[in-house]
């Protein structure tokens, strides 16, 4: 525990008493009643004690029992969520466009929509609603991938920032592209303009090469070298559907595999995060918890474009990092709460197909959508769950919410519905919903 003495007076140091949730390595969900949570004036957590030791801490840490906040009986806090994969450029045609299977999709409405963001007008209006929206759906850590123009991505990581989103960004990066000629950069303009970023407190760069079909080896070489060099995060899609996979063989015939692909770039690292994965070998996924590369699982994307269907378990049993990501627009919802349902139906449709499958728990998705997401992100020293020297990354639940979907019928364990349950969210101690103009 740190001993820093809170000060009421200043606005960022506060104190709260009642329920919190959150996930543990140990404990999927860890329900504590009663609890005592500090946080001091640089946003961290102090202390997160049992009620009854109220009087030992306000004389440890200097507060008056006058500066507690008591949390009403159907309130509680949970960490907040991380969405470990979205589109923030698609969030335009969300919920549309889902009729084709990836690779079809791409062209038909991806790659035209993406090209707009050339217009700064344009990708200010789209990036302020995507931020808005997820921060209204409970997403504190969000890892979004831009477009290939620099202006709009560092617009992008300004926009979150402003807004009190702890954020990863990452400035799409492709030099091939035959079906719509004119989205697609050369080398030499990728690879300067992804050395082009801005660090914010609570935005870092993300090296971003889209996939390895719209990637040379050239340009996934040089990606692997700036991440190298600058100690950097990386974000790529693999293993999504079949038909890419195929493609990537055709594309890559030196390769052993799809993984083999970045890893022989020097991209499957530790601060590496890849969406999907749907088909991914066991060979693979040893490579991926050889190197500390981690997965996004986007159960929505995968059922709306048809892709495929993870195997959480198998992911889990390789003991490779996985967080859970929305990936708008091929997932249709913007809200983390929706990716946790999904997840849970992904994990039932592959005990439909085998009744010996043993289906995630409710327990185990609440974590892979917090603590899980934060591990994938390597941001897990700095949020995730309520653990001392943390940042206070936090959603205020209202089960009874007023015009909220969830009928109380009797005293029941925390739950949560919707963003109409979600009061409050705090990034860094700091509140940042209800969202001031």
């Amino acid at each position: 525990r740190t001993n820093t003495r809170l000060d009421p007076a200043v606005s960022h140091s506060f104190v709260y008493r009642g329920t919190f949730v959150h996930s543990t390595q140990q404990k999927a969900l860890q329900i504590l009643k009663d609890a005592l949570l500090g946080v001091d004036t640089q946003g961290k957590i102090a202390f997160i004690e049992e009620g009854k030791e109220l009087e030992k801490l306000s004389q440890t840490f200097g507060f008056k029992t006058s500066d507690i906040t008591q949390l009403a009986q159907h309130e509680f806090f949970m960490p907040g969520l991380v969405d470990t994969h979205i589109h923030a450029s698609q969030y335009s045609y969300a919920g549309t466009a889902l009729d084709m299977p990836l690779l079809q999709w791409l062209n038909a409405y991806t790659f035209p929509v993406e090209s707009r963001f050339k217009d700064l007008e344009f990708a200010r209006k789209v990036y302020t609603q995507i931020v808005r929206r997820t921060l209204r759906n409970g997403t504190t850590t969000a890892c979004y991938f831009a477009t290939i123009h620099t202006e709009a991505s560092l617009l992008l990581g300004q926009i979150a920032n402003n807004f009190g989103q702890r954020a990863l960004v990452g400035k799409v990066c492709m030099d091939r592209n035959d079906c719509v000629k004119h989205y697609k950069e050369t080398l030499q303009d990728s690879q300067d303009e992804t050395c082009r970023w801005v660090l914010y407190p609570l935005v870092k760069p993300v090296v971003t090469p889209r996939f390895a079909p719209s990637c040379t080896g050239a340009l996934l070489e040089q990606l692997g070298e700036i991440a190298k060099n600058n100690n950097l995060h990386i974000q790529s899609h693999i293993s999504e559907t079949l038909e890419e996979v195929k493609l990537v063989k055709e594309l890559f015939p030196e390769s052993e595999s799809y993984a083999d692909v970045y890893y022989k770039h020097n991209l499957l690292t530790d601060k590496t995060v890849m969406a999907h994965g749907c088909h991914l070998s066991d060979e693979e996924l040893a490579l991926f918890r050889e190197t500390g590369a981690s997965l996004s699982h986007c159960p929505n994307s995968n059922f709306s474009l048809c892709s495929g269907v993870l195997n959480v378990r198998n992911v889990l049993k390789h003991k490779v990092k996985l967080g859970l990501g929305t990936d708008v627009a091929g997932g249709y919802s913007a809200s983390m709460l929706d990716a946790v349902r999904r997840a849970l139906d992904a994990s039932k449709v592959l005990t439909i197909q085998d009744p010996k499958y043993k289906t995630l728990s409710f327990e185990e998705v609440f974590r892979i959508a917090t603590l899980g997401g934060s591990q994938a992100l390597s941001l897990d020293d700095q949020t995730g769950n309520f653990e001392v020297g943390k940042d206070f990354d936090a959603l205020r639940i209202n089960v009874a919410a007023e015009g909220g979907p969830i009928d109380l019928i009797q005293d029941e364990e925390p739950k949560v519905g919707d963003d109409r349950n979600i009061a409050e969210v705090f990034v860094a101690g700091r509140k940042v919903v209800p969202i001031t103009e």
